[in-house]
């Protein structure tokens, strides 16, 4: 039976992920599966019986985020050949599962509204404290950093989670934001009235049983995990717990696993001191790193795989510093040059197509880095590679839903089926609806065993025509007019003035529907026009299906969160609550007598303001051996994800950006570290993490990339400065790939 706790600490791809792949099997093998105080079966003489092998496992198994959980899951589950159930969370997903199944302990302990909670996603948690703080926002009392509303919300939302996954109380968000940070930042009164919003806004969502990430790690680390009755449960249900890469995890992540460790438990965890991807955002590694103390650490130095971090280790951070060591460079690091960025990427896509046409590489075993990846760059690439037949794969791309033309059409044609929406729709969101909705499979002229292809039948001319002379606007009921209000109506030909009239029949059919009540929700009219005119058999390529699921996802949600307000307001009373300013009584909650079309239009605007929405489940698409893409990521996105490539190319290699933490850094977030001195933080204080920064990013990049890497560089940045970053001293030491070899 094994005795004691393990600390497996090793750089990048070191072999940290598959040593706890053996202990999970080794602990499965000793017995660790079943819950504390059961005898194991083998030790009675028995084979393990099947419902044994059916109850939940009593192994606890942490992943850092969602990808890699998914993949840790499979690589178990082929470990034990499928023969015991692997489940495999993150920090965040545990604590949100153990909120939601222990909630009616909750209930009793903090006197709250019996119901069922709801999780509120991140754009409708941005949307309803935009709402709960607008009258501040308005008279300019938030005198917080950001361009506009959204972006001040977000930070207070941020600072609130923040503290949560720190093991802070929400009470001393003000006093750490006084002594954390300088004058010009924020004046005390500036962070007495935040502290006051944030407790107001805590209030206010539990009272009507909605949980944001902020507010279920607090719930978990301050009313579970101290809970009697809850760490009994724990005991009896959790033997062993395997953490992969806790350098990732939040402070109260050790909490728990602190517990388990206390109360018998045995544990195995890895930790990567080039890793911290999430420092900066969540994660604490170093009150992580505490844990080393307890467990017999374990150091893995070798790679399985050989890589450009073996042969730069003993320069991978000097080497920016001392010009002397440039010359040490291997031949395998070259480099891009170029004047300007349209330059470089047509070269860089160059040098790509000539590898894979030349058979060098194959397109699944290139990856292009970014500390910053605009639209213009992910356009240009993947058009440039797409043409030459090389896929290219984004990782985790967020765009708004409001960037797809499908989702579009599919928010204008709301606006036409319900009253009151007028203002939110004109000619050219109709004449872009008719093209989106008048799409036929369409069978390939090539071969008959080709899959039918969507085309339009209403161009954008007769849909231009059509907006012009067949739609009605107005405030109350716009409506699409019968085809034969266009007096040439004859010149739009059969096809555009079928597809014309389908639209407006079906149109119609819906609301009238909707005056009779007929419809429950707006989520109705929209899975219906998705049947109806977009999905065509199911041919629909994996980007527009992901953007349906999401919008569907989305909408979804924000009517179950309406719908939750709803009742609490006309079952009785949360409203009376005040916003801190002891001013107005808080109204966001009344939506009683409020008619269905304001909601929606709420929504429409929502999404039309580029809220960027979760993502669908699953978020991407199912392996497939003939999948041979082009990896394309931000630094962030490619470490996270953990993967790697036989070639690297860093795009804008001399960008000041590598040095900057940008949007992986949260305002504040150093404020929280377990390690805080106490004292403000400072212009110092900011370099020497960025710098720091930088040193793991370079060590991890470099274990990731075992063959080639390229520098690409241009001398002006995408808005014409010039660019001279940390790493240009490396880029010039590259060796240098001539324009002529493309």
């Amino acid at each position: 039976m094994v005795s004691h706790s393990l600390w497996i600490v090793g750089s990048t791809r070191s072999g940290k992920t598959t040593r706890l792949m053996r202990l999970f099997c080794q602990w499965v093998e000793a017995g660790l599966d079943r819950p504390l105080g059961r005898k194991s079966w083998q030790e009675r003489g028995y084979s393990v019986p099947l419902r044994d092998r059916q109850r939940a496992p009593a192994i606890v198994v942490f992943a850092a985020n969602d990808d890699n959980r998914r993949d840790l899951a499979d690589q178990l589950t082929a470990a034990v050949k499928g023969r015991y159930p692997v489940v495999v969370k993150t920090p965040l997903g545990f604590f949100q599962d153990e909120v939601m199944l222990f909630w009616p302990l909750l209930i009793r302990r903090l006197n709250l509204r019996s119901q069922f909670p709801l999780r509120l996603r991140p754009e409708t948690e941005l949307e309803l404290a935009t709402q709960l703080w607008q009258t501040h926002l308005d008279n300019g009392s938030l005198q917080l950093p950001g361009v506009n509303d959204s972006a001040k919300v977000r930070r207070l939302l941020d600072l609130f989670q923040l503290a949560a996954v720190s093991g802070t109380p929400a009470e001393e968000i003000t006093n750490i934001l006084v002594e954390g940070t300088l004058e010009p930042e924020g004046t005390p009164e500036l962070w007495q009235l935040v502290g006051q919003l944030l407790l107001n806004w805590q209030r206010w969502c539990l009272d009507r049983g909605l949980l944001t990430y902020g507010i279920i790690s607090e719930l978990y680390w301050r009313e579970l995990l101290p809970d009697p009755t809850y760490q009994q449960y724990l005991t009896e249900r959790y033997r062993a717990v395997l953490a992969d890469n806790v350098d990732d995890y939040p402070a109260i992540a050790r909490d728990l696993f602190d517990l388990l460790l206390d109360r018998g438990g045995v544990g195995a965890f890895t930790y990567n001191p080039d890793g911290q991807v999430r420092l900066g955002l969540n994660a604490d590694p170093n009150y992580l790193a505490g844990l080393a103390c307890r467990c017999q650490v374990e150091t893995l130095t070798g790679q399985p795989n050989p890589s450009l971090g073996e042969e730069l280790s003993g320069i991978a951070v000097e080497l920016l510093d001392d010009p002397r060591l440039l010359s040490s460079l291997p031949e395998s690091v070259q480099s891009i040059q170029t004047t300007s960025r349209a330059q470089l990427l047509r070269q860089t896509a160059q040098k790509i197509i000539e590898a894979v046409k030349s058979h060098q590489v194959e397109p699944a075993e290139i990856a292009i880095v970014a500390p910053g990846l605009d639209a213009i760059a992910r356009y240009t690439l993947t058009e440039i590679l797409s043409r030459q037949g090389i896929e290219v794969e984004p990782l985790n791309a967020q765009r708004p839903l409001n960037s797809s033309p499908m989702i579009r059409g599919l928010l204008t044609l709301l606006a036409l089926v319900y009253p009151g929406l007028g203002r939110l729709v004109d000619r050219n969101a109709i004449a872009e609806m008719l093209v989106v909705l008048s799409r036929k499979p369409e069978l390939s002229t090539e071969t008959v065993d080709s899959p039918p292809l969507p085309t339009p039948h209403i161009d954008p001319v007769r849909a231009g025509l059509l907006a012009d002379y067949c739609y009605s606007p107005d405030l109350e009921h716009p409506r699409l007019l019968p085809v034969e209000s266009f007096a040439r109506w004859d010149r739009l030909g059969y096809r555009a003035t079928a597809a014309y009239s389908e639209i407006v029949q079906w149109l119609e059919v819906q609301r009238e529907q909707q005056q009779q009540r007929l419809i429950a929700s707006c989520v109705v009219v929209l899975d219906r026009a998705i049947q109806k005119f977009l999905w065509n058999g199911s041919n629909l390529p994996y980007d527009q299906l992901a953007a349906l699921r999401e919008l569907m996802e989305t909408a979804q949600h924000y009517w179950e969160v309406d719908g939750r307000l709803r009742q609490i307001t006309a079952d009785g009373s949360t409203d009376e609550e005040s916003t801190g300013s002891g001013e107005n009584p808080l109204l966001i909650g009344v939506r009683k007598d409020t008619p269905p079309h304001t909601t929606i239009a709420q929504f429409i605007q929502l999404l039309r303001r580029g809220t960027i929405t979760a993502n669908p489940y699953p978020v991407r698409r199912l392996p497939t051996s003939a999948h041979n893409a082009v990896t394309l990521a931000t630094i962030f996105q490619y470490r996270a994800r953990r993967s790697c490539h036989r070639w690297h190319f860093w795009l804008d290699a001399g960008s000041p950006l590598w040095l900057s933490g940008g949007a992986a850094t949260l305002f504040g977030a150093p404020l929280f570290l377990k390690e805080w001195s106490g004292h403000p933080w400072t212009e110092s204080d900011r370099i020497e993490a960025d710098e720091q920064r930088l040193q793991r990013i370079l060590r991890d990049l470099l274990g990731r990339v075992s063959e080639r890497l390229y520098l690409c560089h241009s001398d002006l940045a995408v808005n014409g400065t010039d660019q001279v970053g940390p790493l240009l001293t490396l880029v010039h030491a590259g060796v240098a790939v001539e324009p002529d070899v493309f």
